[in-house]
């Protein structure tokens, strides 16, 4: 669910507004992989908090459970809210570190290209393209031969004029052999 910046505002402390202002896009490109992952641990924490508050407050409205103490919120929306809030921030966090990952793992695939000569990586870049290319052609081939014989038990494609005629000869027969079983019957009795 998406939440407003001024929503957030409203439901957190301004420590916890910290943290979570930290998360948003110009803010979140600041900090490195450590700081990320230390973020994402302190939202964790905050998240796990605020679960655990909603589900005893849904307890207690259910009465199956003795209230908390008095600073606690009347309803369970409050914490469900902020559980929220918390779990959206930890999602960006956790998007910016996989695209840093995925960064950084492109970045190293290309390094030892880049090592050689230049036309030592084109090389190497062109071998990988024609791999790639036989690769999807080899796929294409199987899918072309696995559709081919789908197509085979399948049988003759009908149009619908042919489906109604033969749905009109097959009821002709049945009709001739119930004629043809009640005269038989008939004659016979």
């Amino acid at each position: 669910m998406s939440v407003s910046c001024r929503f957030e505002r409203s439901l957190l402390n301004h420590e916890e507004n910290e943290t979570i202002r930290a998360t948003h896009h110009p803010a979140i490109y600041d900090h490195d992989v450590e700081a990320l992952k230390a973020l994402r641990v302190r939202l964790r924490q905050m998240r796990d908090k605020e679960r655990t508050l909603t589900r005893q407050k849904q307890r207690e409205v259910r009465g199956k459970a003795e209230p908390r103490g008095a600073s606690f919120p009347g309803t369970p929306e409050q914490p469900l809210h902020r559980k929220q809030v918390f779990a959206a921030a930890m999602k960006r966090v956790n998007k910016e570190l996989a695209r840093i990952q995925k960064l950084e793992a492109r970045t190293a695939m290309w390094r030892p290209l880049g090592a050689h000569s230049l036309s030592t990586a084109r090389h190497n870049l062109c071998h990988i393209r024609r791999l790639a290319i036989l690769l999807m052609r080899a796929c294409n081939h199987f899918r072309a031969r696995v559709a081919e014989q789908k197509f085979l038990l399948a049988g003759p494609v009908e149009s619908r004029k042919q489906r109604r005629s033969r749905k009109r000869c097959a009821t002709r027969e049945i009709r001739a052999r119930t004629d043809k079983a009640r005269s038989h019957d008939l004659t016979h009795s």
